[in-house]
């Protein structure tokens, strides 16, 4: 079985006829072998075992350590068939019942039992959000934060990926405090496969728009959970923890500790990143987070390094007429004026830069009236124009260059 030759439907034939009529000792046999043959089988007959094991699952009159094997045998099964295909059919078990019959068997269940359970429900909640909606009405939540409450295992890091996918619905958000699951979803954010973890940081976005909730949340420690990881995430994951650290940000008492953890040098990073269609991304991002009124904030700071790399993202953002009014609003002007003046030349030229977007743009011209006299304005002004004609001129040049090529091509003559 589960070679190519195999004759998929024999194979199920006697695999039903085992787990009908065979002894409890072959129904084991038979389910660890579909264990085994999982990732080979044909969807449609994976399908098919689907109502067969839901129903050995389902059974209320087992007994004994044997029959209980079975169980936990048709657990891992529906495990296995559920990471099958991208999850192709993990919403088709959630219908048949199965979620419902593993949420009831976790108060009877013994360590290496429950083991199973927590994985196979971690599977469900990853793939269909309709299988997290019937976890959460049926009661899940709270079995998985009541086992957070007294877990110290390996099965720790499952129950707070069950929790973090859980998390992505508003109604569980709405008794996640009160439930006492709060602390369970900051500890999610640094446990776990980053998508898990992504996923917490999400949730934590989504709660923290509140002002009890961010406050809850900084004081369980979330800044530097979601530091680290806007630190290792892919391009995706540093967006959604870039905004998700502005939402806690957007109160100004907690500016400073998110200052602290380090979150400003990657701003400027996420801002200056080599990707053009990703700042584009980013861009609506950083301004709708509350960024901007941190990276504003750190140009008055005394690291020099860190003033650098924000007036940089800074010059980037003033090249966007709702990011100058964002700028503007959060009093970076009269700091960049004075930033003219300074004798790092690259935080003058950053400033000079932001300034000059700022005076060709009618709405803001009368606020730098004062730095249009300035040397190092002056000077890259002239920079910038020349820049400019350059590459107008190289642009022309290119397209003189094509026609020049088509036209001398003897393959189109």
């Amino acid at each position: 079985m589960g070679n190519p030759d195999t004759n998929w439907e024999e194979a199920f034939n006697r695999f039903e006829q085992a787990v009908v009529s065979g002894s409890e000792a072959l129904q084991v046999k038979a389910l660890t072998k579909l264990a085994r043959v999982s990732k080979f089988a044909p969807q449609d007959i994976l399908a098919a075992t689907i109502p067969i094991l839901a129903r050995l699952l389902g059974e209320n009159n087992f007994s004994g350590n044997l029959t209980r094997s079975i169980q936990q045998a048709a657990a891992y099964c529906l495990k296995q068939i559920a990471s099958q295909a991208d999850g192709a059919l993990a919403t088709e078990i959630g219908q048949s019942g199965v979620i419902n019959s593993v949420l009831r068997l976790f108060p009877q269940s013994d360590d290496s039992f429950r083991t199973v359970l927590v994985k196979c429900l971690r599977v469900f909640v990853t793939f269909g959000n309709e299988n997290r909606v019937i976890v959460a009405r049926n009661g899940g939540l709270e079995i998985v934060i009541d086992l957070l409450n007294s877990c110290n295992d390996g099965t720790r890091r499952y129950l707070l990926e069950i929790l973090s996918a859980l998390a992505l619905l508003r109604e569980v958000r709405r008794v996640l405090i009160c439930l006492g699951g709060l602390r369970y979803l900051v500890e999610a954010v640094s446990f776990g496969c980053v998508v898990s973890r992504e996923r917490a940081c999400q949730a934590i976005g989504l709660l923290g728009v509140t002002g009890r909730a961010r406050r809850l949340l900084v004081e369980l420690g979330v800044i530097p959970g979601l530091v680290e990881l806007f630190h290792i995430g892919d391009w995706t994951t540093k967006l959604v923890a870039g905004n998700t650290l502005g939402v806690i940000a957007a109160h100004v008492e907690y500016i400073r500790p998110v200052a602290e953890a380090g979150a400003i040098p990657l701003y400027a990073e996420l801002l200056q990143g080599p990707d053009s269609t990703g700042y584009k991304h980013s861009v609506p991002v950083i301004r709708n987070s509350g960024a901007i009124p941190i990276l504003v904030n750190l140009l008055r700071g005394e690291n020099d390094e860190v003033r650098e790399k924000v007036s940089g993202a800074i010059a980037q953002l003033s090249y966007n007429e709702a990011d100058r009014v964002a700028l503007a609003d959060a009093g970076a002007v009269p700091i960049m004026i004075e930033l003219l003046h300074d004798e790092s030349e690259e935080l003058r030229d950053n400033a000079a830069e932001s300034l000059i977007n700022f005076s060709e743009d009618p709405l803001q011209h009368e606020r730098i009236s004062e730095a249009i006299g300035i040397p190092s304005f002056q000077s890259m002004q002239s920079r910038l124009t020349r820049i400019r004609a350059s590459d107008d001129l190289m642009a022309r040049s290119m397209r003189r260059m094509s026609i020049e090529q088509l036209t001398w091509d003897p393959d189109l003559v």
